[in-house]
């Protein structure tokens, strides 16, 4: 039997497990903040942390970070357990960081006294002004070391609701010259005079993210505090409050400091993951709702026609990483896809109906043929249709002017119906604009496909699917392309990604399909054959049936014209595609040079700032080189990597650069 190998993390746990952590004592948690509908790329969390529990028999909290009241709501709460559920999740503890406001608020307290902590009075413009940049320290807050008992006293006038929104903020008393930005002395306590959903009016201070988070592990005893990597440079922030509470703060020796350790999060082409961002579309609606088909949140693709289990094979194709990478779209298709094909239900239904008119069958005469629910599948189902001399098929199935290799049904040519006779077209009726009403077909009745007649057996070019004029029922299906035309719709922090969006991500047919659809319940899959896989919608009814395409038979082989100007390196590493890019840069146009910003913004997720050490002494006499070097470290720098001395002494040389654009571009970097 082969053996998976171990990812990462598990080595981390194992390792730790060896070193005397009892296995009793293993706990994890997802920490999502209920502002918002969880998306495609929370699967990759939930697997993660829910994973480990199952291999380690551990327990997991699912404990919502309530701690800004301005954007949460108990709708949001329900969506995410009503989602992990459907993902087929089990929680141990449903725990809420407002469970822990009083003892993170007397810990607190514990800061000030100790010194450690201070109110500041001046507006967030002059704190942020005072942190300095990557390559130059900050400056310590005029406040800083304002008297314990004047600090305790403001802080209690926040508490009270005494003092305005941005009036006073509670700081941490760090290192305003860390070379992590974070650690400059952090604001921990904001005021926000608005109801908790939970608390409701019993508090006026709100901790922040930094200050809410490990402390949370710490109270519920989580081992390992697992989170993406962009939280890397919150992991010194992270341990420094968990070692000055458990060393300093009497009463608090609690047997398990959490570790935190960071994976790549799971970014996906053709799709942004920001919920800030998907909270815009839903509130211009750019979409119907959080659970739109065309959104990327569990919701969507449930309600568009994927499974929890096509969404978990998807995360074990993805793996567990220790670098950010773009991931395809058609990855996550394929995974669905492959799954509808083996479980599906096939049907017939015609979504651009044309009529075909049978003229040698008779017009009082039908019959029942044989069609089959699922060849995948291992029991056989059959049910009956019916057939008569007046069909629907679809106008893309006739060519009065076929084109050499076109394999369908054009006059004098022959086709099969789906499990039912070959035809040949005889002729057509045109309507008084010249377009297509009615098709005119003879049949051979000795050509009943599985009759056992040698007739039956004859071979044509092709099989089509139709739907019986007399029995059929409309329908109204909904086919979905990608809501963005961009690979990377918000790489770029200067193009809105709202510029991307496809304005024919949607379209809304009305369709003829069979019958036995009439009893059709929301979250029915179906195959429409040779359309592609269907879901019932969540708003379908046996009087009004809607479907959902959630993907096409087989992957498109079309290419999106917006993706023309890009420079591809599918088979290169990331850096060698830096690379090849800072080459041909400075002989680009200005329309591909914006792309290829596009593409290296998009490479610069895969990478860590030691992959970018080797280009510093080339970019200085490259210009190009140095360009697209610029760009990466800007991605870097939004993600809050710390730069080294190397990366800062090439940041300062390029700032001498004679090309002014290259100048704006380091001292961006310098700002």
């Amino acid at each position: 039997m082969e053996t998976k190998p171990q990812n990462f993390i598990e080595q981390i746990v194992d390792s730790d497990l060896s070193k005397g952590l009892p296995s009793e004592a293993l706990r994890f948690r997802f920490p999502p903040e209920p502002n918002g509908f969880l998306h495609i790329g929370h699967t990759k969390a939930l697997g993660v942390n829910f994973g480990l529990a199952e291999k380690y028999n551990a327990p997991v909290n699912l404990r919502f970070d309530d701690t800004n009241p301005t954007k949460e709501d108990q709708r949001y709460v329900d969506a995410i357990k009503k989602d992990i559920s459907w993902m087929g999740y089990s929680w141990h503890k449903e725990t809420y960081s407002s469970d822990c406001f009083n003892q993170l608020y007397l810990w607190a307290l514990e800061l000030i006294k100790l010194g450690r902590a201070y109110i500041d009075s001046q507006d967030s413009d002059m704190i942020a002004k005072q942190k300095g940049t990557p390559t130059s320290s900050g400056t310590n807050s005029p406040n800083r070391n304002r008297p314990v008992e004047d600090s305790l006293a403001l802080f209690e006038k926040m508490k009270n609701g005494d003092s305005k929104e941005g009036e006073f903020v509670l700081r941490a008393k760090i290192d305003m010259s860390h070379p992590n930005m974070l650690m400059r002395d952090p604001i921990i306590y904001r005021v926000i005079n608005k109801p908790h959903q939970r608390t409701q009016d019993k508090w006026r201070i709100y901790p922040m993210y930094d200050w809410a988070h490990g402390q949370c592990d710490y109270i519920e005893q989580i081992s390992h505090s697992l989170c993406s990597l962009e939280f890397r440079p919150h992991r010194d922030l992270y341990d420094w409050f968990l070692t000055t509470i458990k060393t300093e703060f009497a009463g608090t020796e609690l047997l398990i400091t959490p570790k935190q350790r960071e994976f790549a999060r799971l970014n996906l082409s053709y799709t942004i993951m920001s919920k800030r961002k998907l909270s815009t579309l839903v509130e211009n609606n750019y979409v119907s709702g959080w659970d739109d088909p065309r959104m990327p949140t569990i919701s969507g693709l449930r309600r568009r026609g994927y499974t929890p289990s096509s969404i978990k094979n998807f995360i074990a194709k993805v793996g567990v990483a220790k670098r950010d990478n773009v991931i395809d779209v058609s990855l996550l298709e394929f995974c669905v896809r492959e799954e509808l094909n083996k479980t599906s239900t096939r049907a017939m239904a015609v979504l651009n109906p044309v009529l075909l008119k049978i003229t040698n069958y008779p017009d009082n005469q039908e019959e029942q043929l044989v069609f089959v629910d699922n060849p995948e599948s291992k029991n056989l189902n059959k049910r009956v249709i019916v057939f008569n001399s007046e069909l629907y098929i679809e106008k893309e199935d006739f060519s009065l002017n076929p084109q050499p290799g076109f394999k369908r049904l054009s006059v004098g040519s022959e086709v099969r119906l789906k499990s039912g006779y070959i035809i040949k077209a005889t002729q057509v009726e045109l309507d008084s604009l010249g377009n297509l009403k009615t098709i005119y077909c003879e049949y051979d009745p000795k050509s009943l496909s599985g009759s056992g007649s040698i007739e039956s057996q004859r071979k044509v070019n092709t099989t089509i699917h139709w739907v019986c004029k007399k029995t059929s029922v409309n329908a109204e299906v909904r086919e979905y392309e990608r809501l963005f035309t961009s690979p990377s719709p918000d790489s770029d922090p200067n193009v809105p990604f709202e510029s991307f969006i496809n304005n024919k991500s949607l379209l809304t047919k009305t369709a003829f399909v069979e019958p036995f659809l009439l009893s059709a319940k929301p979250g029915n899959k179906f195959q429409f054959q040779r359309l592609g896989y269907f879901n019932t919608d969540d708003d379908s009814t046996s009087t009004q049936l809607i479907f959902n395409k959630t993907v096409s038979l087989r992957e498109s082989k079309l290419k999106n014209p917006q993706n023309q100007n890009l420079i591809k390196a599918p088979e290169l590493k990331p850096i060698d595609a830096i690379k090849k890019l800072g080459k041909k840069y400075i002989k680009l146009s200005e329309d591909k040079k914006k792309t290829a910003k596009q593409q290296l913004l998009t490479l610069s997720h895969e990478l860590a700032l030691s992959d970018l050490a080797p280009l510093f002494l080339t970019a200085v006499k490259k210009r190009g080189t140095r360009a697209v070097t610029l760009i990466c470290l800007s991605a870097l720098k939004s993600r809050g990597v710390s730069f080294s001395a190397e990366a800062k002494d090439f940041i300062t040389k390029a700032a001498a650069d004679k090309e002014l654009w290259l100048q704006d571009l380091s001292n961006k970097l310098i700002d």
